[in-house]
């Protein structure tokens, strides 16, 4: 059984897993199937907007497919969710993020 089909097994009992859909994420996208890959970031991001992990990702995912407006909110809403969570680590990762893709302000 391969490590994507483990996970949808995994996904079936427990749909709205935050770690499972993440971990889809990441294995799509590592297989370069970019469209299934964004799915997944966007249902973790709707069911569990708290997951902080999420946002570097999905904005990289965006920078990726060249939707650099889509990764700038992603970002963004990352560090507010980043700043409730007291997660100042994932903060600053997605400052810098902001940053490289062209927004300097580290404040938005």
């Amino acid at each position: 059984m391969s490590r994507l089909e483990q996970l949808h097994n995994f996904l079936t009992a427990s749909p709205d897993e935050p770690f499972i859909l993440f971990a889809l994420a990441k294995e799509y996208e590592k297989a370069n199937d970019l469209p299934q890959a964004l799915t997944y970031y966007v249902q973790l991001r709707a069911t569990t907007p708290q997951y902080v992990g999420l946002y570097y990702h999905l904005g990289k995912l965006f920078e990726k497919i060249e939707q650099p407006e889509k990764a700038m909110e992603v970002y963004k809403a990352g560090m507010t969710v980043a700043k409730q969570e007291k997660d100042m680590h994932a903060y600053s990762e997605l400052a810098g993020a902001k940053m490289n893709l062209g927004d300097e302000d580290e404040e938005y």
